[in-house]
């Protein structure tokens, strides 16, 4: 019997239109905008300006602070302007601009050869710090800084290093495709991972629905000591870390803790990836996988693309605008964020860019609640998500916080499962983002 998490849970239609399209590199972009922002916590401090060369792989801006990224320029050109430009967030944002010289010329030192390095040379304070300076995040919505995860606090043992395969969000296929053409890579990844963490063990969780990916995986794992694949079951939103290290290990991770009190350190498929690239080729993180997607795209895709890139280039080169689009979302329909326009500029955490149908995108008329507790049944970290809607229309900001309204992952499976079409996940962010700031000011 498959493994899968045990709290709440839904199952929205998968719609993976481009599972079976190869990755395509796109090519060179003529200028990007490379956000300051592009992870949580401290934006990162520019270290150029107006008129400076940069080469791919360039630092152009510095981490600021301990969680906080180094960013690196994408292209090889000019420096053309700092200023603000509205993100995937609908924030104005600090960026760099860029304009490409056409040359694509590379940093020294980097290893752009596709030969496979295997040994892994490198101490594991030397792997933190390799990560660190190639300003990897975790590249699957989330963005923290990989280096911070692999620095638990010393009371703390981690026991097993898992990796994110579930790509568990509807039409989002750029973790399967990475699997698929190098799957080679992300086991070396993982293996320094485990080397870094001082672990034995790795595992791969992967949903049954990606047959291909666990069958390729499995026949690679058997060369790799103590790494081993794991299938589970298709259920959303497995892809959540205290989700995933449910249906792993069998361990909750308690309300305020994190995933290493139970021993796990969780890492995405893409930023594996991005680990293997740094402390092996010395890489910085300056491209990622981009799927482009939607009912009446003309040709769902999964690009290859460079950090900073208009995501209108990926929107043509996948067919273009259809001409019935409602909404342009940064990530799945269920997560994910609706983009003010299409010049929103790829960002280390984007793994998708979705075009849906204007009558999907239609709100229904919201409905008085009837308690049916559907949402409570679906909600994976056991919360009451009609109530916490309700006291954030009520301002009860002194009972959100006393019902655990920061666990919430807005995983939106309240709003999909509501028979009442109530939008309890908008409510419940207004209300988390409310209540982390009144605890925070608490705190200072």
């Amino acid at each position: 019997m498959l493994k899968t998490f045990r709290i709440g849970g839904v199952h929205p239609p998968e719609k993976k239109l481009s599972n079976n399209t190869p990755i395509q590199v796109l090519p060179l972009p003529e200028s990007v905008q490379i956000p300051l922002g592009q992870h949580i916590g401290a934006p990162a401090e520019a270290l150029v300006k107006k008129g400076d060369q940069v080469k791919v792989g360039t630092l152009i801006a510095k981490a600021n602070g301990f969680i906080s990224a180094n960013i690196h320029s994408s292209i090889s050109g000019v420096v053309q302007k700092i200023e603000e430009v509205v993100d995937a967030s609908g924030y104005p944002k600090p960026v760099i601009t860029i304009q490409s010289d056409g040359t694509d010329t590379w940093e020294e030192g980097i290893d752009r050869s596709t030969t496979l390095v295997r040994e892994i040379t490198m101490a594991p304070q030397d792997i933190v710090k390799r990560i660190a300076e190639c300003g990897i995040v975790g590249m699957g919505g989330a963005t923290f800084p990989t280096n911070v995860k692999l620095m638990p606090p010393k009371e703390s043992r981690p026991e097993a290093v898992i990796i994110n395969g579930v790509e568990c969000e509807p039409y989002l296929t750029a973790d399967h495709r990475v699997m698929l053409e190098r799957g080679e890579e992300l086991l070396i990844g993982l293996s320094i991972l485990m080397k870094a963490a001082g672990v034995n063990r790795g595992v791969i969780g992967i949903e049954n629905n990606k047959k291909d990916a666990i069958e390729h995986l499995k026949s690679l794992a058997s060369r790799y000591p103590g790494i081993e694949i794991q299938p589970l079951k298709v259920k959303y939103p497995q892809g959540g870390e205290k989700q995933l290290i449910d249906a792993v290990l069998g361990r909750q991770v308690k309300s305020g803790q994190l995933p290493i009190t139970v021993g796990a350190i969780v890492q995405n498929v893409g930023t594996t990836l991005a680990v293997y690239e740094a402390v092996q080729k010395n890489k910085p993180l300056i491209e990622r996988v981009v799927t482009v997607t939607g009912v009446d795209l003309a040709r769902p895709s999964n690009f290859m693309v460079r950090i900073g890139t208009d995501s209108a280039t990926l929107i043509q080169e996948a067919g273009g605008v259809p001409e019935q689009t409602g909404k342009i979302i940064s990530g799945g329909p269920m997560m994910g964020k609706a983009l003010i326009s299409e010049s929103v500029p790829v960002a280390k955490g984007t793994s998708g860019i979705l075009l849906m149908k204007r009558k999907d995108t239609e709100r229904k008329p919201m409905r008085d609640c009837i308690r049916c507790a559907k949402c409570v049944s679906a909600c994976p970290m056991g919360l009451n998500p009609a109530f916490l809607m309700r006291d954030t229309v009520f301002k009860d900001w002194e009972e959100l916080e006393q019902s655990h309204v920061v666990d919430c992952i807005e995983c939106g499976s309240c709003s999909f499962t509501c028979p009442a079409n109530r939008p309890l996940l908008d409510h419940i962010r207004q209300g988390k983002k409310t209540v982390m700031g009144i605890i925070r000011s608490r705190k200072s």
